[in-house]
């Protein structure tokens, strides 16, 4: 069973530059990426383009992998688009096929890791990472010299058992993001854990769940590496029960923000963010907010970072909470209702910490508050030193679990009918992706849509192939505030969900 493919030795690469068990990479029966990423290589980089393709597909391949076939089933299946595969053949065809764009991409990233390891892998006296210098670690090491030692674990060890959901962040300057997002796809696929991870010059911000087990290593993989060793500890890493299963699949990429404010960091940086507060410290600022008679008339003011449908099922008493549906949206919040906090003492807070990072330095950057403090590990640290205290309701997350509950307290109400009612669902249409609170009453008398609209649309046949499908947009959607269009430009749209850190 091979661990490892290269391509000619010719081309200076080091042998196992990517290594993951388990992949059999001779079997390029369906690979076919787009042929116009080979038509922009150079002669050299030509030459790898095989290796990475099949890389590309191989990774991709696994993330789809279902951690725990039925008990005594030798073989392996693969769940994608909502389909179960136990055909390999059968799979192969349909990642060939429907996900062609996304191998593409994955093997335009391991062939720039491959490019810039090819040409200083000859200046290497050692492939030892204790004996490389920091500032070298994502340039010229081999990505399989910083997966850890999993040898002595039996293989259903990491997939087995209590599971577990990490979320982290990581503000620090990065000067080759795209060496380290093939080192996180390589950590995570060693470790069979799903999840997201976005990467940019700016730093790393990621929810990935798994096996206790897998988890663990990947924390103590993430403390030792050198680039975050100065910035990183173990009380960065927020934990919930969870597992694998909370992620439909493994997503990493490279962005030009690690959380999706809409400003380049070039333009605001994450190096001027409000006071960090404790959850201890943070937890006497509220009580004396919420002791003041007049809260309107205080200099202090509550601020919820987070989107509308996240402070609907949970949030601090007292807190303004902005009509936002992304976190995109909270620039043009602030710019419209700056008097506000014109004078005020702010208090802001986000799920884990990262939002309020860039959202305190922009408030900051408006040069109108007094003080501007943000919660140091956001919500998620907040509730576990004070689970009963003064946030009320779900914490919203950016997976399949949707929220996690802290206490027993329902803050918000089913849409249909006013009950009261905090777990979400998908609308019942199929090309809406908003989010619906319905309650099981309702939902037996069929309100299951998000709005008027999406429930019309339920009730009517699919549209039949060459016909215009619905629109993923409805009218719930359209009714929410806009941002203008400049906000709008990313260097890689296409990932706007915030990954609940």
């Amino acid at each position: 069973m091979p661990s490892s493919t290269s391509p000619d030795q010719g081309d200076g690469l080091e042998p196992g530059v990517l290594r993951f068990a388990d992949l059999d990479l001779k079997d390029t029966t369906y690979i076919n990426p787009s042929s116009s990423l080979k038509a922009e290589l150079d002669g050299n980089t030509k030459k790898k383009y095989s290796f990475a393709k099949k890389k590309a597909f191989a990774l991709f391949i696994k993330t789809k992998e279902v951690p725990a076939p039925p008990v005594g089933y030798k073989g392996k299946w693969w769940k994608c688009c909502e389909q179960l595969f136990k055909d390999q053949a059968v799979f192969h065809r349909h990642v060939a096929t429907q996900h062609a764009d996304e191998v593409c991409r994955q093997t335009a990233s391991i062939l720039k890791q491959l490019a810039v390891t090819g040409s200083r892998s000859k200046s290497l006296t050692s492939t030892d990472p204790k004996n490389l210098p920091e500032e070298s670690f994502s340039h010229n090491h081999k990505v399989s010299a910083w997966l850890p030692d999993i040898s002595c674990f039996h293989p259903d060890e990491l997939r087995s058992g209590e599971g577990e959901v990490l979320l982290f962040y990581c503000y620090c300057d990065l000067e080759d993001p795209q060496g380290l997002c093939s080192w996180q796809m390589a950590l995570c696929q060693w470790l069979h854990l799903t999840g997201k991870v976005r990467i940019a010059t700016e730093g790393i911000n990621g929810t990935v769940g798994g096996s206790r087990l897998a988890t663990r290593l990947y924390v103590e993989a993430m403390l030792s590496c050198p680039l975050f060793k100065d910035y990183l500890c173990k009380d960065d890493f927020k934990t919930s029960r969870g597992g694998a299963h909370c992620f439909p699949e493994l997503r990493v990429g490279v962005y030009e923000e690690i959380v999706p404010l809409g400003i380049s960091p070039s333009q605001l940086s994450y190096k001027k963010p409000g006071i960090h507060l404790s959850p201890g410290e943070f937890h006497k600022e509220v009580e004396r907010f919420l002791s003041q008679a007049n809260q309107e008339q205080s200099d202090t003011v509550l601020l919820d970072c987070r989107n509308f449908y996240e402070s609907k099922i949970g949030r601090f008493q007292g807190c303004l909470a902005p009509d936002i549906r992304k976190f995109s949206y909270f620039p043009s919040y602030i710019d419209t209702n700056l008097e506000l906090f014109r004078e005020k003492r702010v208090l802001m807070y986000c799920t884990g910490g990262i939002r309020c990072e860039r959202g305190s330095a922009y408030l900051k950057a408006k040069g109108v508050c007094k003080e501007v403090f943000q919660l140091k590990g956001g919500i998620h640290k907040y509730l576990e030193a004070f689970p009963d205290g003064f946030y009320k309701g779900k914490l919203f997350v950016f997976d399949e679990r949707y929220a996690l509950a802290y206490n027993s307290d329902i803050v918000s109400e089913c849409s249909y009918c006013g009950t009261q009612w905090d777990q979400y669902k998908l609308c019942s249409t199929p090309q809406c992706r908003q989010l619906v609170l319905t309650c099981p009453a309702c939902q037996g008398q069929g309100f299951t849509a998000c709005c008027a609209t999406c429930q019309d649309k339920g009730s009517r046949p699919a549209s039949s192939p060459g016909q215009h499908g619905f629109k993923e947009e409805c009218a719930c959607t359209a009714q929410r505030p806009q941002v203008p269009s400049e906000r709008l430009q990313r260097s890689n749209p296409g990932w706007e969900p915030d990954t609940g850190v």
